[in-house]
């Protein structure tokens, strides 16, 4: 039974720079407390439908790679992706971007996509279970320092 948390937030930024912060995934570990970065690769040098890209991620002394295939890709609105790890479904990620008055509102949602057996094997693997309650702790980590990156303008 796969769980789905969303997390949103406002941010005091057009909704062109959060895409843009968001969709760059080699920056990723700028604001998420799990994901330290990546590479894309098979060609891809920038976000597109069908991209790929190698992230990694760190959680207290365990790291592991993940691929990454870039499903939805529209500038300024949303930017999702498929994680797989060791051929295992892992997750689906995305981001809704939304304008407001102030700025815009951005939604991070994040799909569990692993069996029972890929639960199983998350924990030995990553040292974390990735249950909802830290996921969503995760998430709201990550769209607050997005936030200030936005609103920073760096």
């Amino acid at each position: 039974m796969s769980q789905t948390v969303s997390v949103s937030r406002d941010v005091a930024a057009p909704a062109e720079r959060v895409w843009d912060l968001v969709s760059d995934l080699t920056r990723m570990g700028e604001w998420s407390p799990e994901n330290t970065g990546g590479t894309w690769v098979k060609g891809a040098t920038a976000p597109a439908t069908g991209a790929r890209f190698r992230g990694s991620n760190a959680h207290g002394k365990k790291s592991w790679a993940t691929n990454i295939v870039v499903d939805t890709c529209e500038p300024g609105r949303e930017f999702s992706f498929e994680v797989t790890a060791a051929g295992f479904k892992v997750a689906r990620w995305s981001y809704q971007i939304e304008p407001t008055d102030t700025g815009s509102r951005v939604t991070e949602t994040w799909t569990d996509r692993r069996n029972a057996l890929g639960r199983a094997l998350g924990k030995p693997a990553s040292g974390t279970t990735h249950d909802a309650d830290q996921t969503r702790a995760g998430m709201e980590t990550t769209l607050e320092r997005l936030a200030q990156v936005a609103e920073s303008g760096a």
